[in-house]
């Protein structure tokens, strides 16, 4: 089961790395005015989010479900994981809308500022830092 966890801290380390990433390129996809870099900002977030963050998602819940499954008469009476569990599907709703953004942003029918997306881009370390106090503290 340590194989197991370890290769789901990497897949959350790697899905976290790329859900702070993506809607940095949106910020500065906003931003742009010149063709070139509006092609290279889509390729760019394309890339990411098919190649890295929606398998690093998939990698990291199918062995986060796995390890719940295998210990669950354990931890259902765990309210700190059923808090965590509520967040990490928050966090797949935001992954999911930045892949909608991503196909505003294709289609050139962004209407938001580069402001809009530095606050949407804050979502994720708010889950990060809740969801690891309630794994290290476990306060209720």
């Amino acid at each position: 089961m340590l194989w197991i966890k370890a290769f789901h801290i990497i897949a959350v380390i790697t899905w976290f790395a790329a859900l702070f990433y993506l809607p940095r390129l949106f910020v500065y996809h906003a931003m742009s005015k010149d063709k070139i870099s509006i092609e290279r900002f889509k390729i760019m977030q394309r890339k990411l989010y098919r190649g890295i963050m929606t398998p690093s998602m998939i990698l990291a819940v199918a062995l986060g479900t796995w390890m719940v499954v295998d210990a669950w008469e354990i931890y259902q009476t765990q309210v700190w994981l059923h808090a965590k569990l509520t967040l990490i599907v928050s966090l797949i709703v935001y992954h999911f809308y930045c892949g909608h953004l991503m196909q505003i942003f294709k289609q050139d029918k962004n209407t938001r500022s580069d402001i809009f997306y530095r606050w949407f881009n804050e979502f994720p370390v708010l889950i990060l830092i809740a969801i690891v106090i309630l794994v290290v503290v476990k306060p209720f």
